[in-house]
């Protein structure tokens, strides 16, 4: 039910985050879903794409320092208030969400989470039937 993403550590220098992104573009890699939370020296990027593993070779094999990490991609409706319906049944549950982001278009939206307990998250997943997507998904979107 987890989904790998990838964390990559960005120093904060003019042209780095163009010069990462440009890697994964050379592989044609298509980025799924990213977001960066920045200090005033450094940045991290997190990013799902449709190869999580290739992705991760390769900015590797640049000497960029990433990890991979178990995160929750849900699958919701992308209505209004859909987000919120959502966050609400963790919330419920006792679950704190240590970080999460989303994206949609008009018939998808998705929310990804990196949540306290996994274990008691995977419960909270299959108790309220969420969809929770698997990698292979990712490349439909």
């Amino acid at each position: 039910m987890t989904i790998n993403q990838i964390s990559v550590f960005v120093e904060n220098k003019f042209g780095r985050l163009n010069e990462i992104l440009s890697f994964l573009s050379k592989e044609n890699i298509r980025i799924v879903a990213a977001t960066v939370a920045d200090t005033t020296e450094y940045g991290i990027l997190r990013l799902i794409t449709t190869n999580q593993h290739k992705a991760f070779q390769l900015l590797k094999a640049q000497g960029i320092s990433a990890n991979l990490s178990d995160v929750l991609a849900i699958k919701t409706d992308p209505s209004a208030g859909k987000l919120s319906e959502t966050v609400e049944i963790f919330t419920k549950a006792g679950i704190s969400i240590e970080y999460m982001y989303c994206f949609s278009d008009k018939s998808n939206g998705v929310v990804i989470i990196r949540p306290n307990n996994m274990d008691a998250a995977h419960e909270v997943i299959r108790r309220n039937s969420l969809n929770c997507l698997v990698e292979s998904e990712l490349s439909e979107l």
